[in-house]
């Protein structure tokens, strides 16, 4: 149960400190592409606000819970063989419950702001199409989520396996992140977590909602993609002694 809790904050820190620097800070995710940009800290500064989360929540739960705080990781592990059946339910669970208390908090929050009202894609909710980002496509929004779910998995694997740097594995997937959201903010919002998008699409609903789909697909055919050629390609094999 404390790996679940664990999963549970975890996942809160992610999308309370994420979405909300995007949301409070003055960033819109779904500005218009034609004809502004974002305000406040700007792209890099939410891409660093996502990517310092998982590094200081790596090295406070990860001890606890391997600090997955993403469904995505967790079925890519599962596939891996590196966690079970019943954990990854538990872990997936207490992800997506954190993510949903995150974003009902930072609605509250956003609540107390004169003249706040929610409109599509609120709450730093992910999406595509016209009206989100640069209005780029459903299928090059999947693509990016996909791919760069792909690229963030390999990371993980390779720096949590025998070849890698434990030590330093928490500070390279977090910056993996920052790089990742530097390039799909402006496409996605990035989500490259099924969870990270649950819980402010649940809240904001519309078509933050109604896109959901594409956030918990694609980052999962991401993680599986990636688990299954790190195991056919660059696992450690075990040493045998004949």
């Amino acid at each position: 149960m404390k790996k679940y809790l664990a999963e549970m904050i975890g996942t809160f820190a992610l999308v309370l400190f994420g979405c909300g620097s995007a949301v409070v800070s003055g960033v819109s995710l779904a500005w218009a592409g034609a004809t502004g940009g974002p305000a406040g800290i700007g792209i890099l500064g939410v891409a660093f606000a996502f990517g310092l989360s998982v590094v200081v929540m790596a090295y406070a739960i990860g001890g606890i819970s391997g600090c997955h705080i993403n469904p995505a990781i967790t079925i890519a592990m599962l596939v891996a063989k590196k966690i079970s059946v019943a954990d990854a339910v538990g872990y997936i669970v207490g992800q997506l419950i954190g993510a949903l208390i995150a974003a009902g908090v930072l609605m509250c929050v956003q609540k107390g702001m004169p003249g706040f009202e929610m409109k599509e894609w609120a709450l730093g909710s992910n999406g595509w199409g016209p009206g989100y980002g640069h209005e780029y496509s459903m299928t090059a929004a999947f693509i990016t989520e996909a791919v760069l779910t792909f690229m963030f998995l390999f990371v993980i694997f390779a720096t949590t396996s025998k070849l890698g740097n434990s030590t330093m594995a928490g500070l390279a997937i977090g910056l993996t992140l920052v790089l990742i959201h530097l390039v799909a903010i402006p496409i996605t919002g990035t989500s490259v977590n099924p969870a990270r998008s649950f819980g402010p699409a649940l809240l904001a609903g519309g078509k933050a909602l109604e896109q959901l789909w594409l956030f918990i697909v694609a980052p999962i055919v991401g993680g599986i993609v990636a688990a299954l050629v790190w195991m056919g390609l660059f696992e450690p094999k075990p040493q045998s002694n004949y």
